[in-house]
């Protein structure tokens, strides 16, 4: 994964020198690759912002899911209770998305981490039961939530959290920077994100500085 952060920031970096192949344009969205990643600390002070809003387990775990699971945010607005919760009432390791429910229209199975299916527990166990087919994740008013109107409460959480130029694609992009950062290869990245061509996951990473100098130690 190293070698293919190096040579992601050689292509990023440099145009290649013969005039006579025209430059092709980078297809996706521009929204995505203009989205801040977040470190850390960053992360916790929107979480502590969550803490004070008014839905704050709701919205704390609305942005761990994003950060944690990589899932787009159309498809944590789609995500209904029997999605996330099994027959017991326990937390199920894997999210097996419709194509209804995908930007793609292609269904794909999201990996759960036991850190995120803890705080999913903790939200489940403050809205308390619901039937199998209810969204999973609620407005004030109790209805689902469309794409667009989770995308103005996530942005609106990170702009009181003075997050500057974070968006509703930031939870995504970051999971996946960071996992690149510690070294998973792309292909696995893609698979994790339901992604199908490679060259859409690279750009979604966002090579730091650290990335690189960890590449350049390995020379020997």
């Amino acid at each position: 994964m190293l070698r293919e952060t190096v040579d992601l920031y050689l292509n990023r970096t440099y145009t290649h020198s013969n005039k006579t192949k025209p430059v092709r344009k980078q297809k996706g969205n521009p929204k995505m690759s203009q989205a801040t990643t977040l470190t850390a600390e960053q992360l916790q002070r929107v979480l502590e912002h969550c803490d004070r809003t008014r839905s704050a387990i709701r919205n704390r775990t609305i942005i761990l899911t994003t950060h944690w699971s990589g899932m787009r945010v159309g498809e944590v607005a789609a995500l209904r209770w029997s999605d996330v919760v099994a027959l017991d009432g326990s937390i199920k390791s894997e999210v097996r998305l419709t194509a209804s429910q995908t930007k793609g229209r292609k269904p794909r199975t999201v990996l759960l981490p036991e850190r995120l299916r803890d705080h999913l527990q903790l939200y489940v166990r403050s809205v308390g039961q619901r039937r199998a087919t209810a969204p999973f994740f609620d407005t004030q008013r109790s209805v689902g939530f469309t794409a667009n109107t989770l995308t103005h409460i996530i942005n609106g959480i990170y702009r009181a959290a003075g997050i500057d130029g974070a968006t509703s694609h930031s939870g995504r992009r970051t999971f996946i920077t960071n996992l690149a950062e510690r070294g998973v290869s792309s292909r696995v990245l893609m698979s994790l994100a339901g992604h199908q061509n490679l060259s859409t996951t690279q750009r979604y990473i966002d090579i730091k500085p650290s990335m690189l100098r960890a590449a350049v130690e390995l020379v020997a």
